[in-house]
């Protein structure tokens, strides 16, 4: 990609200061927690890599990251906020860059990214190649694992923001979750979010964010964590088919795998026996120790022999609730 001139943003108010001009201050019950050290943002959009890029901004909130972002380069911010109380410190932001950023008053869980930049080409599935589009940040608690997990799915549809290709991802999780999604194999940290985000992309933690940088201080630290979709994914079977054997796998955590497993044949417990086999796995470990290649293993068994023996694999439902919870390590 050719690279565009950098244009400055003009002085402007800090954002701090536009909060209490407006009034404003963050929600607890949208779990709201803002990063208004622009140091911090700064080394946000650095790790992100958007100079020359269209830039997806998750949860702008009163715009401090969306400055950094603007500052590193990008070619095109879409910033997407659905409180409303945000939009006049956005839109005076939105003024400043010029052409360069779009207000995006909207739910991100319904917003259709790829709208928002038409004009962008997609570029191949390929290792090394990204395309010159990235989502970037700080995301409320509650609405984190939800949003994680359907991008997620989407990722082996090549859908929403994959559209474009494999399109890096620079997020702030909530220490909790961010030590499952990078958690390495056997560390009693893994959880089923684990194995969806790993199996499906490459992921880095890139730097602790203590609570004290956060507006309102929040109880928990967080951490910043890049994530790229792999090439292919290290496992070989559809997305619900991997849902529910790691689903299973993870329900009885503390247990040896074999019991687990039986959740997979509800009325038919005894076909676990053939899923082993076919698997040829140890069952005689515990979630936290079975390896990305067992589960692919598993899961290919799996689908064998639901094919052999006609058993339905049933979709789950589109737009299900998620309780975050059971994503985590202590359930």
């Amino acid at each position: 990609m050719a690279h565009s001139r950098i244009v400055r943003l003009p002085p402007m108010p800090k954002v701090s200061d536009l909060l209490r001009v407006y009034g404003l201050s963050a929600q607890k019950q949208l779990s709201q927690n803002f990063i208004l050290d622009l140091n911090i943002t700064d080394k946000i959009a650095k790790v992100a890599d958007v100079f020359d890029c269209y830039v997806c901004e998750v949860g702008a909130g009163p715009g401090s990251l969306t400055r950094s972002v603007l500052q590193a380069g990008a070619r095109h911010v879409a910033a997407v906020e659905l409180d409303k109380r945000f939009l006049p410190s956005l839109q005076l932001l939105e003024d400043a860059a010029k052409g360069r950023m779009t207000v995006y008053h909207a739910d991100i869980m319904k917003f259709d990214i790829p709208s928002a930049f038409p004009d962008t080409e997609p570029s191949p599935w390929e290792p090394g190649v990204v395309p010159g589009v990235r989502m970037v940040g700080n995301l409320p608690f509650s609405v984190s694992i939800p949003l994680l997990l359907q991008w997620l799915e989407a990722i082996p549809q090549k859908a929403g923001p994959f559209k474009f290709g494999r399109t890096p991802m620079s997020l702030v999780f909530q220490k909790e979750v961010a030590e499952n999604i990078v958690a390495s194999s056997g560390s009693y940290d893994r959880s089923r979010l684990t194995i969806m985000v790993q199996y499906l992309c490459e992921v880095k933690k890139k730097y602790h964010l203590p609570n004290s940088v956060f507006v309102p201080k929040p109880k928990v630290d967080a951490s910043l964590i890049h994530l790229v979709p792999r090439p292919v994914p290290l496992i070989s079977a559809p997305y619900v088919v991997i849902e529910q054997v790691v689903k299973a796998v993870y329900a009885m955590r503390r247990k040896f795998i074999h019991n687990p497993l039986k959740l997979l044949f509800p009325g038919k417990e005894h076909l676990v026996e053939d899923l082993v086999r076919l698997a040829d796995i140890n069952t005689e470990q515990r979630a936290h120790e079975v390896t990305m290649s067992d589960f692919d293993k598993l899961c290919r068994a799996y689908v064998e022999l639901s094919a052999t023996l006609d058993l339905p694999l049933q979709p789950l439902q589109v737009n299900r609730p998620v309780r975050v919870a059971d994503y985590l390590k202590d359930t």
